[in-house]
């Protein structure tokens, strides 16, 4: 089958942070023997930030972001049999939406692909005319990369014919455990762009944390945090390319993830930096969100925190020893059951069935 994916940017992570999820999935996907190929707009340097140049199992589309290229990609969605727009492609995205899902052919599965769902939900909640509750209805499909059964209910709230989350997971062939280096080495990193809805969490979780233990090294990377006032133990990078992700979570004591607001709110949503810490074999530290048994064991596969002074309690009394055997016991359980290859063979198997039944339908 060939799958036309609209998204925010496959080749950059630059402001993007669903790359890793796109990369992994997609790559499955290919390797099961659908053609793939992916549009995605030349905005915010995205293009001049590459981690990854277009790959063998995927063609590439950069269009430029203007009213002509929108037009143009737009009429290729009906070459595909699977059609996917994808939450946050940054411009023209309720024109995407609303014209790829109308010139998809009739037998098309049509999907929404939806990679900040409880974000996404919060907006077209208080917008009764919104573009996507149009179009809800007509789509086969609404794909979430976490959220849980509360994403589930108000998708099918708002008319989804079904939403069925697709977790984010780990492509060991990426992120992996590599020796340590000394530009990243510090007792706790945080990688993260700065973002209306995380900065406070960040403040509350990280910066606070670093306040506490001014004897100790804090290195924070990411977009946007240069302008912002921070502790004289915490060292900013920022933007981390990909290609550095493995080194930036194996050279650090331990690795502190923080969701942003909705996502903390709604639970069941774990962030790529999940899985890319531990599939490196980082120790990593966690705010508290319901859902993460699902993924990690609290106390032996990773550590828990509701606050700052949870982060700083739980630092504190690390060791080398124990950070490495978490780090460890981490690893192995997202190795057993959260891989983009599970999810890939998730994705094929409701693809692969809503075809048949496209074609029964068709043929009845």
């Amino acid at each position: 089958m060939k799958i036309a994916f609209y998204g925010s940017s496959l080749l950059s992570s630059y402001w993007n942070g669903a790359a890793t999820y796109y990369r992994g999935l997609l790559r499955d996907l290919a390797g099961r023997g659908y053609d793939i190929t992916f549009y995605e707009p030349d905005a915010f340097d995205r293009q001049k930030h590459r981690d990854i140049e277009p790959p063998e199992w995927a063609r590439v589309v950069v269009y430029d972001a203007n009213d002509t290229a929108l037009r143009d990609v737009i009429a290729r969605a009906a070459d595909a049999d699977v059609v996917v727009k994808a939450s946050g492609v940054g411009v023209y995205d309720e024109e995407l939406l609303e014209g790829v899902m109308r010139a998809a052919r009739p037998d098309a599965i049509r999907i929404f692909w939806d990679v900040d769902a409880p974000a996404t939900l919060a907006e077209i909640g208080m917008s009764p005319d919104h573009v996507l509750r149009r179009v809800l209805p007509q789509l086969d499909f609404v794909l979430t990369y976490g959220g849980g059964q509360p994403v589930i209910d108000a998708y099918t709230g708002f008319g989804a014919r079904r939403c069925v989350p697709v977790y984010n997971a780990l492509d060991s062939s990426t992120h992996h455990p590599v020796p340590r280096e000394k530009r990243f080495a510090s007792d706790l990193s945080f990688l993260g762009n700065r973002l209306p809805d995380r900065e406070a969490r960040v403040e509350t979780f990280f910066l606070d944390a670093a306040t506490r233990l001014p004897g100790r090294d804090f290195l924070i990377g990411g977009n946007g945090w240069e302008s912002k006032a921070m502790p004289p133990n915490v060292r900013h990078l920022g933007h981390v390319y990909t290609r550095d992700h493995n080194a930036f979570n194996c050279s650090p004591l331990a690795v502190l993830n923080i969701a942003r607001d909705s996502m903390a709110s709604t639970g069941f949503s774990p962030a790529t930096r999940v899985f890319e810490a531990c599939g490196a074999g980082a120790c990593l530290i966690t705010d508290a969100w319901v859902g993460l048994e699902m993924f990690l064991k609290e106390g032996e596969e990773v550590l828990v925190a509701r606050d700052g002074q949870d982060v700083a309690d739980q630092l504190a009394a690390l060791t080398p020893m124990r950070a490495r055997a978490i780090g460890e016991a981490g690893r192995q359980r997202i190795l057993a059951g959260h891989t983009y290859s599970i999810r890939g063979a998730e994705v094929d198997s409701l693809l692969r069935r809503q075809k048949a039944i496209l074609r029964d339908g068709v043929a009845a």
